[in-house]
């Protein structure tokens, strides 16, 4: 075939091949470094194109079990990772952050052993709270792998939310919705009394095997998450 342009090259001929039952359904495909060598493209590149026919119900996708072909394909409900400052914008609303803290240290045992870190590796760690017209929004508690960084994080005017989401890809996540009592931390930062409710999200991801970024994103009383099915 002729070399794939882009990721949506790759993602039509993985389509073809799955069609004409090079792959049948349930078969494990290629990896991703061995589909890249073959396509002559960067690995991001193959990343995006099946993790886009992942979201579809094409492929399925488990770390470290590699990505198969679905065997009863369905549309599933989809959830990305959003960029705040426009989850803020598109509620009409003016955005600002402000970067609370960053230092390198080493992850709580929980966080450690759920990423699968070694003891003793240490992290980037970083605090953020974000504004929808000048009022506290979100409170954002990272752990981020510099590992597997492209690039040093970005400047002030750039958050690491979205910076995160438009620079370093990720094979495989993990994402958990609570209801959870504000903490003191938390209650100081998005101005609201200690044990208040707030709408918790916690969600890993992964590159292959290394860890990309582990995230607690606490929002103020009120807010409301609405997806597509």
């Amino acid at each position: 075939m002729t070399a794939p342009q882009g990721w949506e090259d790759i993602r039509a001929e993985v389509l073809r091949r799955i069609e004409r039952r090079d792959w049948a359904p349930g078969a494990v495909i290629p990896t991703e470094a061995e589909l890249a060598a073959e396509f002559g493209c960067a690995r991001a590149t193959v990343n995006r194109a099946l993790s886009e026919l992942a979201r579809a119900g094409v492929l399925e996708r488990r770390r470290r079990a590699g990505t198969r072909v679905a065997t009863h394909p369905v549309r599933k409900a989809t959830l990305d990772i959003s960029v705040i400052r426009l989850e803020v914008e598109g509620r009409g609303q003016s955005y600002s952050f402000r970067l609370l803290g960053r230092s390198e240290a080493e992850p709580p045992p929980v966080i450690a052993s759920h990423l699968g870190l070694a003891e003793g590796a240490q992290l980037l760690h970083l605090t953020t709270l974000h504004f929808a017209d000048g009022q506290p929004f979100l409170y954002e508690d990272r752990w981020l792998n510099p590992d597997v960084l492209p690039e040093d994080l970005p400047g002030p005017e750039l958050s690491v939310n979205e910076w995160l989401v438009k620079t370093v890809a990720y094979t495989a996540g993990e994402i958990s919705f609570s209801a959870a009592s504000a903490g003191t931390e938390e209650a100081r930062r998005l101005a609201v009394p200690e044990g208040a409710a707030l709408f918790v999200i916690e969600r890993a991801t992964w590159l292959g095997a290394a860890p990309v970024t582990w995230v607690r994103l606490s929002y103020a009383p009120g807010y409301r998450l609405r997806t597509a099915v």
